[in-house]
């Protein structure tokens, strides 16, 4: 990866490229999550408020505009992301116990586990709704083999952080489903929905996965290095709720079995998160997980070799910089 720019660190440079295309996606969403009932609009009012990067719908637009041009389907695409999307946060934070997202109380936090549950079902049932209003076979099938795969990388999660056991290759597949599959549908919704063509659309799904996989991996590495004023949460969050990340699965390994052992039993407890940051930091473990992230970004930045160049194949290089210089 070359050195990046400031503004690659920033989505200002995205978010100015598309800003009829975005305008019009945040008019729709809302639209799309009103219901007349009192409580899931006062969680829908919330929801808008806080919502975050909306890094799915940018890359939506971007791949649309490389192949040909945004359309309703685009949109109505990039909404059912979202939707998708925000559904598996709110769930999320029920499972893993977390009262804050992006700086501000998490659903469940004031509105009880009962409701978020209910709410991120409500999510989930408007993305099937929205699928099926397509009317595109091809569109089904990407988001249902992708929601196939969101709840399995979430059940793998779950599952290893009770046990401590997760691996490198278990980690990267874990994330492949959890994170990159959403992201992959997101750049291929967006060229198939544009009138892109097989091989069009295969380059943006693996654009997208190895995209995705560069983002999580900078995701985790920022729970170790991060500032929590940035964050939105407090450095450390994903130590406290017992998931195991590259950088400490590096560290982990490539330590002596005492001060494993040790480590392990601060994780198991859920204490002392500051000295297990500090020793990945001792051992490198970020740095080891960044080069990691740059490599997914560069063959992200390699599937795009074949598009003519133009602005949307620019920003999508300069996305690949961002999934690993963001500090957010």
């Amino acid at each position: 990866m070359k050195n990046p720019s400031a503004s690659v660190q920033k989505l200002s440079v995205f978010i100015d490229a598309l800003e009829p295309e975005i305008k019009r996606f945040k008019s729709e969403f809302q639209d799309y999550l009103k219901s007349g009932v009192f409580v899931i609009d006062q969680i829908n009012c919330f929801i808008v408020r806080g919502q975050g990067k909306q890094f799915r719908p940018m890359l939506t637009f971007l791949s649309a505009k490389l192949v040909g041009e945004s359309s309703d389907l685009t949109v109505k695409s990039a909404l059912i992301v979202e939707l998708l999307h925000t559904a598996t946060l709110v769930h999320d934070d029920i499972v893993d116990e977390s009262d804050k997202r992006r700086g501000l109380p998490a659903v469940k936090k004031l509105w009880g586990n009962k409701i978020a549950v209910l709410y991120g079902d409500y999510l989930l049932a408007h993305s099937l709704t929205a699928m099926l209003e397509l009317r595109d076979l091809r569109v089904f099938d990407i988001l249902s083999m992708t929601s196939r795969r969101l709840a399995k990388g979430e059940l793998v999660q779950a599952a290893k952080a009770k046990k401590l056991d997760i691996n490198e290759s278990v980690y990267l597949k874990m994330i492949s489903d959890k994170t990159a599959a959403l992201i992959s549908a997101a750049a291929e919704l967006g060229a198939l929905t544009a009138g892109g063509d097989e091989v069009q659309c295969e380059a943006l799904n693996l654009y997208g996965e190895n995209l995705g996989m560069a983002f999580q991996i900078r995701d985790d590495i920022l729970d170790f290095i991060g500032r929590e004023g940035l964050l939105g949460k407090p450095v450390g969050s994903d130590l406290k709720e017992g998931k195991i990340t590259l950088p400490l699965i590096y560290s982990l390994e490539n330590s002596q079995d005492g001060i494993r052992k040790e480590m392990l039993r601060a994780i198991r407890r859920r204490k002392y998160p500051k000295k297990v940051i500090e020793f990945v930091r001792n051992c490198n473990g970020s740095d080891y997980a960044q080069r990691k992230a740059e490599g997914y970004a560069q063959k992200a930045a390699d599937c795009l070799n074949n598009f003519k160049d133009c602005q949307e194949r620019e920003l999508l290089l300069q996305m690949t910089e961002f999934a690993v210089r963001r500090n957010k």
